[in-house]
């Protein structure tokens, strides 16, 4: 059926069903002439909320034909590619960062609440070995990493760090001196940091399995 005018809709909704405008008008708690008044007079302008819905239950139609605004498009989702690597919480994990076959798909509008500049370039998702990062993050846990906040803006937050060819995931903390690593869990030892530490990326989200 055309979904343009409301009152069109309706009016032929009635009629092919063989209902009445006083019977519709009492199903929706109005005066008798109320329905009547709406498609002839266009009083009201448009149906109320509560009666648009019953009736659109009632006619088992969307209530867009009887009015009601479009819902909004969905927002795209964007895939990001997942590393085969992984950034431990623990000794260090060794890897190329290749991606794997499978991406994960995120929100357009949920990534740019990430980060303004939003879209996906610079994005990869890796898992999270070990407990040094405890209760923060778990060993199986997948972060979210943003390969472009890794430069001279560095700021308190997680970050995955590269140190003699081993990925880790670690807080930084900002001291006198400029920033500390850390692990979250009091009982983890201290980061040998002998090799030398590059900043891969800052860690934006992280999810896991319950």
């Amino acid at each position: 059926m055309d979904s343009g005018d409301p009152r069109v809709v309706l009016g032929r909704l009635i009629e092919q069903r063989g209902e009445d405008c006083a019977s519709l008008s009492r199903l929706i708690g109005r005066n008798p002439a109320y329905i009547q008044q709406y498609l002839k007079r266009g009083s009201p302008r448009r149906l109320a909320e509560p009666d648009r819905q019953r009736l659109a239950r009632y006619f088992g139609v969307p209530e867009a034909w009887l009015g009601a605004a479009a819902p909004p498009e969905p927002s795209p989702l964007l895939t990001v590619p997942v590393l085969d690597t992984a950034a431990s919480a623990g000794p260090g994990a060794v890897g190329e960062d290749r991606m794997s076959a499978t991406g994960m798909g995120f929100s357009e509008q949920w990534l740019r609440r990430l980060r303004p500049r939003g879209g996906r370039d610079g994005l990869s998702v890796i898992a999270v070995r070990g407990d040094s990062m405890l209760p923060t993050l778990a060993d199986g846990d997948e972060i979210l990493v943003d390969r472009h906040d890794a430069g001279a803006a560095l700021r308190d937050g997680i970050y995955v760090l590269r140190v003699d060819g081993a990925l880790l995931v670690k807080r930084l903390v900002r001291e006198r001196d400029g920033l500390a690593v850390r692990s979250d869990n009091p009982q983890a030892g201290p980061v040998d940091l002998a090799g030398g530490v590059e900043v891969v990326g800052r860690v934006l989200w992280a999810g896991r399995r319950l």
